[in-house]
């Protein structure tokens, strides 16, 4: 019988490999990459029947390849893995679309249950969390995150990455003052004075490792 094929987004490769010891007896791991951006490309090129992803990884996050993955394929499955213990953070991915949200430290005995969960439609979500995560939102769950648009998520996250203006605007084809542009925006939405300031609130909203 054909194993169902999983794609593995890791940016530490030691814990990629990890994850694929726990996976390989039950499925197919038919790649591992490192960032969101490969992740998206590997996903149009190989077509898994299952996505293991961590949320915070280089050039692109975890969610916002969700979102380029979902407008590829609406019935993709992602199960992301991540160490940050944060019912407001699974909350947003299930939101988002996520088939599964597992803490890291909780992957041996969790992940294998997660994947078959996604692949029969069902959420799965790590008990640590779940009554959390299920309850009704208040106003101190509110992410400010999704205030922000996918270019200016983006744009933080090349910022946090140690990125110059010049550079952030070689890679997405702008210009260096439409960055600029951004990246005050940002600060102004945000009431941040400073990058420094930026960088902390990328970091503490998983946008980088």
């Amino acid at each position: 019988m054909t194993k169902p094929r999983v794609l593995l987004a890791d940016d530490h490769r030691m814990v990629a490999e990890g994850l694929k010891g726990l996976l390989v007896e039950e499925f197919e791991v038919v790649g591992i990459v490192e960032d969101g951006r490969a992740l998206v490309a590997a996903a149009r090129k190989l077509r898994p029947d299952v996505i293991v992803s961590d949320i915070s990884m280089p050039q692109m996050n975890g969610l916002d390849a969700l979102a380029h993955l979902k407008r590829d394929n609406p019935a993709v499955r992602v199960v992301f893995l991540t160490m940050h213990r944060d019912a407001a953070y699974a909350r947003r991915a299930l939101e988002a679309g996520a088939s599964g949200f597992v803490l890291k430290h909780s992957a041996p005995a969790e992940l294998v249950l997660a994947v078959r969960a996604a692949l029969q439609g069902r959420t799965f979500i790590t008990p640590d969390l779940a009554a959390e995560v299920l309850r009704t939102p208040n106003e101190k769950d509110t992410n400010p995150l999704a205030a922000l648009t996918p270019r200016q998520r983006e744009i933080l996250q090349f910022l946090a990455e140690g990125k110059s203006a010049k550079e952030i605007a070689a890679e997405l084809g702008l210009s260096a003052r439409t960055v600029e542009f951004h990246k005050y925006t940002l600060m102004d939405a945000l009431g941040m004075e400073n990058s420094a300031e930026l960088v902390r609130f990328a970091v503490k909203h998983g946008l980088v490792p």
